[in-house]
């Protein structure tokens, strides 16, 4: 314990995770951290944290476990194939920050309780700026009391709001991707409309701020497609992967239209295969290809 905080391990450190244990660390919470290449991990040693050899060693230790993985399958990998629930002490609390069906998570929930073990899933939106700033919108699904309890650990990395069950949070965050995803293919629509028939394109976006158009994806994507600067900061691959679990979700749920869903996972999947993993603003570069020059 530090300044009474229980401690925290935090498996997965990725382009978001690294930031959210940063965020944690410069907040005081005692941390010991595990990810796949040892060397990200070590580059938070010198703030404090604690390296831990394996993702079991990591959770033995702690009083909380935060996985922040890049989907379903490897969560399940590290947390019941890696030793990681066999670690947690009954009475630990497991968050699972990463985005994955909520199929999953209902099913890691129950075999986590019948080991003592609570769970929420708390996926995340707001990309690598929102965890640099701690900004974080954090959609949680779970038990209202589990959730109190361990609210503190949540405040900074980001805004936490409890929307239901197990398996919520992660349906909050399928509907969240659906609304950008849709919205940066219309932007991107829009734009090049408007370049095509000679309008700047910057005018154009200047011109809509403030109007029903106005979004924060017309302001940051938008501005990205202006500029064309499509460097990643947030994957196309990892936003395919939720708009494929939001059109899963909706089929187990007896949802059978979901076109403006199904649109976005096919141009991304054009974007994928033609110009690799750009940032998720890229979609324009596959609808210029689907719409060549005469």
């Amino acid at each position: 314990m530090t300044d009474n905080k229980p401690t925290v391990a935090f498996l997965g450190l990725g382009l978001m995770g690294v930031r959210q244990a940063r965020r944690l660390i410069e907040a005081g919470w005692p941390l010991v951290l595990w990810n796949r290449s040892r060397e990200k991990a070590e580059a938070l040693a010198p703030l404090g944290a604690r390296i831990a050899a394996s993702a079991a060693e990591a959770a033995a230790e702690a009083d909380i476990v935060i996985t922040m993985l890049e989907n379903g399958p490897i969560v399940e990998a590290v947390v019941f194939g890696q030793g990681v629930a066999e670690a947690m002490r009954p009475g630990t609390v497991l968050i699972d920050m990463s985005s994955i069906k909520p199929a999953e998570a209902q099913d890691h929930a129950a075999r986590l309780a019948e080991r003592g073990v609570s769970y929420l899933d708390a996926p995340v939106s707001g990309g690598t700026v929102g965890a640099e700033q701690g900004t974080l919108a954090i959609m949680v699904g779970g038990d209202e009391a589990v959730f109190t309890r361990v609210a503190a650990v949540f405040a900074p990395m980001g805004r936490a709001t409890l929307v239901g069950p197990h398996g919520s949070g992660q349906l909050a965050k399928l509907a969240n991707q659906i609304i950008v995803g849709v919205t940066i293919g219309a932007v991107a629509e829009a734009l090049m409309l408007a370049a095509r028939g000679g309008a700047d394109p910057a005018k154009v976006r200047e011109a809509l701020r403030g109007g029903f158009a106005e979004s924060r994806v017309l302001d940051l994507h938008g501005a990205r497609m202006v500029e064309r600067d499509f460097t990643t900061r947030g994957r196309s691959v990892t936003h395919l992967k939720d708009i494929d679990n939001a059109l899963d979700a909706a089929g187990r749920l007896g949802l059978a239209a979901m076109p403006f869903t199904a649109a976005t996972a096919d141009l991304f999947r054009g974007l994928l295969a033609n110009a690799g993993d750009l940032d998720h603003s890229g979609l324009l570069v596959e609808l210029e290809r689907r719409n060549p020059a005469n």
